[in-house]
């Protein structure tokens, strides 16, 4: 089965940058929406930001102005530009997508660690 693959993820500093990267791990017809998500321990999964084909972007209200989404539609390949990243970023962040069908994949995991 096809699953997503992320990269990027690492530990950084308060106030420091970090890039994210999803891609399929084989082919996938139709994707519509991308997207990451984040969870920590104990609490459920969040959305972080999310893409459409056409580019429109939705953002969770606590990366806004920080973080930016994109994506390559020809590689249904979606990337995330952390800056300014804070403690309360620490998570394991997780690549999402969803076909025309409404089938949602996704990744294994790629964890964000803020610290000094």
């Amino acid at each position: 089965q096809v699953q997503l693959v992320e990269s990027g993820g690492g530990l950084v500093q308060p106030g420091g940058s970090l890039r994210l990267a999803c891609a399929p791990s084989g082919t996938i017809f139709s994707i519509t929406l991308m997207g990451w998500y984040r969870q920590t321990p104990g609490k459920q999964r969040e959305l972080v930001a999310t893409i459409t084909t056409g580019g429109t972007t939705n953002y969770a209200d606590s990366v806004k102005g920080r973080f930016t989404i994109s994506r390559d539609n020809d590689k249904n390949t979606v990337f995330l530009q952390m800056n300014g990243l804070k403690p309360e970023d620490t998570a394991l962040y997780y690549c999402h997508a969803m076909n025309s069908a409404f089938f949602n994949y996704w990744g294994q995991g790629t964890q964000v660690t803020v610290s000094s």
